[in-house]
């Protein structure tokens, strides 16, 4: 490791644990802008990281969609090796999720400390036309990232009752393991279905959302 980001990380364990630092967050973003990495760039790397989490995500939901559809279709054979397939899928899709909603809070964290500064140094100005167009470009940086973190927020909330269904489906086979079990998982197969899809569908969205700002934020 280079040691100037050696120094990073033992100047953000210091002030995690010493009273004398506001906070260990501030500590992270000083730290890395001493080396020249400013929030804005912190900012576009979490937007960066939550889109390989939604795309893996989407693959994860993908494979447990896949695997229900195999299991509607079962005609004989071991129902505990579907059963630990489908399990296993479920949850990965459960940590692919987790790691889309850390991610947002990551985002949400440092787009919160980069506008609050931003803010703050516009104070700073004494010349008044540089200060009106810093002060637009604020707004229509937070304007785009709203537009983002909705989309983003809006996906997310619809991983949790997907992710609950798919549990009830895993659960109701687990402690059924025969036919009966399959009809009663075919019959809720289309709703499940269509909600995955739905997910799918706003991931997409929220991904396009991620590289339209990443490029407006790389062209700023």
């Amino acid at each position: 490791m280079p040691l100037k980001y050696l120094k990073i990380y033992i100047l953000i364990a210091a002030c995690a644990v010493l009273s004398g630092c506001k906070s260990a967050q501030n500590a992270y973003y000083s730290a890395w802008e001493q080396v020249g990495v400013h929030k804005r760039d912190i900012l576009v790397d979490r937007v960066e990281d939550t889109q390989q989490s939604q795309q893996t995500s989407q693959q994860e939901f993908q494979n447990a969609l896949e695997r229900l559809s195999v299991l509607i279709d079962f005609d004989g054979g071991e129902l505990q090796s579907v059963y630990e397939q489908l399990n296993s899928d479920f949850e990965a899709s459960q940590k692919a999720a987790q790691s889309v909603t850390d991610n947002i809070d990551k985002v949400e964290s440092v787009a919160d400390a980069l506008f609050e500064e931003w803010q703050e140094e516009l104070e700073q100005f004494s010349n008044p036309k540089l200060k009106r167009s810093s002060e637009q470009k604020l707004r229509q940086t937070q304007k785009q990232y709203d537009k983002l973190l909705r989309s983003m927020r809006k996906s997310e909330s619809k991983m949790q009752p997907v992710l609950d269904s798919m549990k009830d489906n895993v659960l109701y086979l687990k402690h059924n393991l025969n036919a009966q079990a399959i009809a009663a998982i075919r019959g809720e197969f289309t709703n499940l279905k269509r909600d995955i899809q739905g997910l799918i569908t706003d991931m997409n969205r929220s991904i396009a959302d991620s590289t339209a700002f990443i490029e407006q934020m790389n062209k700023n």
